[in-house]
């Protein structure tokens, strides 16, 4: 989720004019499935000498992470405009390349993920756990309505530690 978070920032910051636009749920939930697979990967690293080698963030091989990886590719074409909708269309000629995605995420994941408290890899598993069964795509939307959520209530004066993804009041396009 916090990858999702770094791209989005590092993407909106480009001009002044992009921190005004905003994306849709489906746009951010596009983003987000890009991002799983590597996030789960990078927090299975993290999380190795915390958890045994059946737990699902572990297993790099798993069918698991074969579906989020399905399903980040066929995400990728909404998740690729989402991007260059917040930041500028000129960045959408570097993204069309092969290689954009990967180092994308590569690149961004570890920084993310690295923020993961080794005390917290039992809660992280418990959470992960539950949503196996469900499709990619359900996880995705429970993070993005996490998100929402939190922003809600920031927007409310409730203070929170999670960034805020520039998500598009509910209902727009």
């Amino acid at each position: 989720m916090r990858a999702l978070l770094a791209i989005v920032g590092l993407l909106a910051a480009s001009s002044a004019e992009a921190q005004t636009r905003c994306i849709t749920t489906p746009e951010a939930e596009a983003m987000t499935l890009v991002a799983l697979p590597d996030i789960i990967q990078q927090t299975g690293i993290i999380c190795a000498t915390r958890l045994p080698s059946s737990s699902l963030i572990r297993r790099t091989d798993s069918q698991f992470l074969g579906r989020y990886q399905a399903a980040a590719d066929r995400a990728w074409p909404d998740a690729r405009a989402a991007i260059v909708k917040l930041s500028d269309p000129m960045i959408d000629s570097l993204l069309q390349s092969e290689f954009a995605r990967p180092l994308l995420t590569a690149a961004l994941a570890p920084l993310l993920v690295g923020r993961i408290n080794p005390a917290d890899c039992g809660t992280i598993d418990r959470f992960v756990t539950p949503l196996a069964p469900l499709p990619p795509q359900n996880t995705a939307a429970v993070i993005v309505t996490t998100l929402r959520y939190f922003k809600e209530q920031k927007a409310r004066g409730k203070a929170s530690a999670v960034p805020d993804l520039p998500l598009c009041p509910e209902g727009s396009r």
